[in-house]
């Protein structure tokens, strides 16, 4: 088989809010992919898709969904809560499954499925996009001709409004997770030898800023902050800021919002981040990265480097690890 021509893959997508509708508009724009059916928890939510994507199947139970499909893969883009439940219905089906981040809410949840999930992992890869921009995918690049890293320094901020939208969530677990991917990436999934954190809470006790500290025995240090903190004039996928240094060279990045601005009663930053979903020609990391799914359902491609089960459950050690190490300010 022609490594870069194959049979589509028919894919089906669990989850209809924001994220999963930017995943199935995507999907059927692909070449690489047959967008065969769409899951949700409400009717309503299936009315509004198919009104974009008339004829795709829609179900509201997932066993059902998984029998009559015809779907070879799934991507579950539901809510953390439900990451569990949905996962192992489509791996214990033979099924594979793009799970988006983070595999659970806690890291027991999490190790339960390892015995679905092939050594390989190639019946389970972790969603995570920033893996797959062009500017991180040029900063792995770097450090292979240019050495280890030595320091990496990650900002990643969202509104304030985000604690309405997402109660009881951490910039932890919505926002830091991101950066620890990349970070485990950088490092070569090398395991820190110190973990150190930081919290601020609101008069409510909610966590709004999240401060983190790693270091390795090599005296590598990455220092990660995360908060739900910008102002309502602040763009809705707010700002994120990456700065690696290794020796006698560094590089940083600046992937959100991406360099095109749009101005009428207010600022605005019309992509944000680099998606574009748009069923007739999808770009973008989001694209790339279940162009790769795709690939690895084909097994034309092993999943890559911070995207395997191993990978995600090495991060959510971190986070365990840090929450665990938590100093209220």
């Amino acid at each position: 088989m022609n490594s870069n021509r194959f049979e589509p893959v028919k894919v089906g997508v669990i989850g209809m809010g924001n994220f999963g509708r930017l995943h199935a508009l995507t999907l059927a724009g692909l070449a690489e992919s047959e967008l065969v059916a769409v899951v949700a928890r409400r009717q309503a939510s299936l009315d509004t898709f198919n009104e974009d994507m008339p004829g795709v199947p829609g179900w509201l139970d997932l066993d059902a969904a998984i029998a009559e499909s015809g779907a070879e893969a799934w991507v579950i883009a539901s809510s953390t809560s439900s990451h569990i439940a949905n996962v192992s219905s489509v791996l214990k089906a033979g099924k594979a499954a793009l799970l988006e981040k983070p595999i659970s809410d806690n890291l027991k949840d999490a190790e339960a499925i390892a015995e679905l999930v092939n050594d390989d992992s190639t019946n389970l890869m972790l969603g995570h996009i920033l893996l797959f921009s062009s500017e991180f995918r040029q900063l792995m690049n770097e450090v292979e001709q240019r050495g280890p890293v030595q320091f990496i320094s990650s900002v990643r901020h969202r509104p304030n409004a985000t604690l309405d939208l997402y109660p009881g969530e951490t910039p932890f677990h919505l926002l830091m997770t991101h950066d620890l991917y990349a970070v485990l990436a950088l490092v070569n999934r090398a395991e820190p030898k110190r973990f150190c954190a930081q919290v601020r809470r609101t008069v409510k006790g909610e966590i709004d800023l999240a401060l983190a500290q790693l270091q390795w025995e090599e005296g590598i240090i990455a220092s990660l902050e995360a908060s739900f903190m910008t102002t309502p004039g602040m763009t809705g996928d707010g700002f994120d800021r990456m700065e690696v240094f290794g020796e006698e060279w560094m590089s940083r990045l600046l992937p959100n919002p991406r360099p095109i601005e749009v101005w009428d009663e207010r600022a605005l930053w019309p992509m944000a981040l680099e998606i574009r979903a748009d069923p007739t020609g999808p770009s973008g990391m989001l694209a790339e990265e279940l162009r790769c799914f795709c690939r690895v359902v084909r097994g034309i491609e092993a999943v890559p480097l911070g995207a395997t089960y191993a990978d995600a459950i090495q991060v959510q050690r971190w986070i365990d690890r840090l929450e665990n190490a938590v100093q209220d300010a």
